[in-house]
């Protein structure tokens, strides 16, 4: 049965499929994320260093994952997004089964960008899937929850990847999880239903509309908003994907902390401090966005200011303990921006646009976050390595507090932008 309209609340099968659907977000970020968490023991093994390692998990997985996610995005907005997000599970998840097999720094770079090619296919249907399946005065708290999916697949990551790690292999843990993911697409391609585009929005698309690949390309690049909501992310997903890929190794090496300290500690201030902001600032977006469009902006803006004293706190630390105390804070706050930017964009655009406009979003912002941030960060660690051989990469986590300041900025002008002109529901500047 299709969600009707005029139904407030989500029927229950629309709770099933956002949860399905997280489930392939935590696999998906988790998989994405294995290799950041058992950076040090694939450097024992393999002989890589920081700056390879930055490529690896940035700009080689990025370029991958960001361009493929255009022509995926065009292809769900016209086919079924169902299918789409079941094939690129299988296809990710067979990738990080490779990634265990790996036997030298080349086959594991072939590795990764083919998890890349996958991951691509994952996120972006999953968005216009729940816009479907939940009201706007709803798509909040729903995106809230989808979004738990990063930190819930971190935290999974490191308990179970550093677990497996330390008592087998850091092997067996791609190839366990990437198991796993191969059964969960199966799961989506025969539990998830198709569900009808623009069903719950005021103007509902008709059936035989369909998105234009250079018309969305236009539309998305010549709208203000759009462009600086994808800016923001991406400025602090420079900061983000940096730090987590490079969080493990910095605990490890300049901290003193053991794997099995990891697995426990690290994993408890993931899972419990990334979830928490997203589910409060979905909440706050539901709270404020529909009495002041600004509100998917400030909220974000303020969250990033808030995580930086706390995050010179985490990289001053002398002790892992200490580290990993202060390292709450910007992981409560850092994740401010994603639900209320997803939010907006599936807001702002029409209903057949959803797709591809989900995936132009992450295209900018993985481009600029996932592509150049743990790439600069693992740069800047061997070239401060002859300034400070024992804590060169402490000095590169922080050169990132300029970027958080930079992402707060984009925010706030982008606030500016809201509060003067506002977006109706159909996405035309009111």
């Amino acid at each position: 049965m299709e969600p009707s309209p005029q139904t407030a609340k989500p029927a229950g099968y629309a709770w099933f499929v956002l949860f399905v659907l997280f489930l392939v977000y935590v696999l998906n970020f988790l998989d994405r994320q294995l290799l950041s968490i058992l950076a040090k023991p694939i450097q024992d093994e393999l002989g890589v260093t920081d700056g390879q390692l930055g490529m690896i998990s940035g700009l080689y997985f990025a370029v991958f994952y960001c361009f493929i996610s255009i022509p995926v995005g065009w292809l769900a907005d016209r086919t079924n997004r169902t299918k789409v997000v079941a094939f690129a599970c299988a296809l990710w998840s067979a990738a990080t089964v490779a990634c265990g097999l790996s036997a030298s720094y080349p086959q594991l770079v072939a590795a990764r960008m083919s998890v890349g090619v996958g991951e691509a296919g994952g996120v972006p249907p999953s968005y216009a899937i729940i816009s479907d399946y939940f009201h706007s005065r709803s798509r909040g708290i729903a995106f809230g929850l989808f979004n738990l999916g990063p930190p819930v697949g971190q935290a999974l990551g490191v308990a179970f990847g550093a677990s497996i790690a330390a008592a087998y292999s850091w092997r067996y843990a791609f190839i366990v999880l990437g198991v796993v993911g191969v059964v969960m697409a199966l799961v989506v391609f025969f539990t998830v239903r198709e569900p009808k585009r623009g069903g719950l929005d005021k103007v509902a698309v008709a059936p035989t509309q369909k998105a234009g690949f250079w018309s969305t390309l236009r539309m998305f690049f010549s709208r203000p908003v759009l462009v600086l909501t994808a800016l923001a992310c991406g400025a602090v997903q420079f900061v983000t994907y940096a730090s987590l890929n490079f969080t493990t190794l910095l605990l490890m090496r300049e901290k003193a902390m053991a794997l099995q300290e990891v697995a426990v500690w690290y994993a408890l201030v993931v899972g419990i401090g990334m979830s928490a902001g997203m589910l409060i600032s979905g909440r706050l977006v539901d709270a404020f966005a529909p009495r002041a469009k600004s509100a998917y902006a400030w909220i974000p803006a303020i969250g990033l200011l808030c995580a930086i004293p706390p995050f010179i706190g985490f990289v001053h630390a002398a002790d892992w303990q200490t580290a990993v105390l202060f390292l709450i804070g910007p992981m409560f706050f850092n994740y401010f921006y994603l639900s209320p930017a997803v939010a907006l964009v599936q807001e702002a655009v029409a209903p057949h646009e959803r797709v591809m406009s989900g995936a132009l979003l992450l295209l900018v912002m993985n481009l600029i976050g996932l592509g150049l941030g743990p790439t600069y960060l693992g740069a800047a660690s061997d070239w401060l390595r002859s300034v400070s051989p024992d804590h060169s990469l402490q000095l590169a986590f922080y050169s990132l507090v300029p970027f958080y300041v930079l992402a707060a900025v984009l925010f706030m002008v982008l606030a500016g932008k809201l509060r003067k002109h506002g977006l109706t529901p159909s996405g035309e500047p009111s």
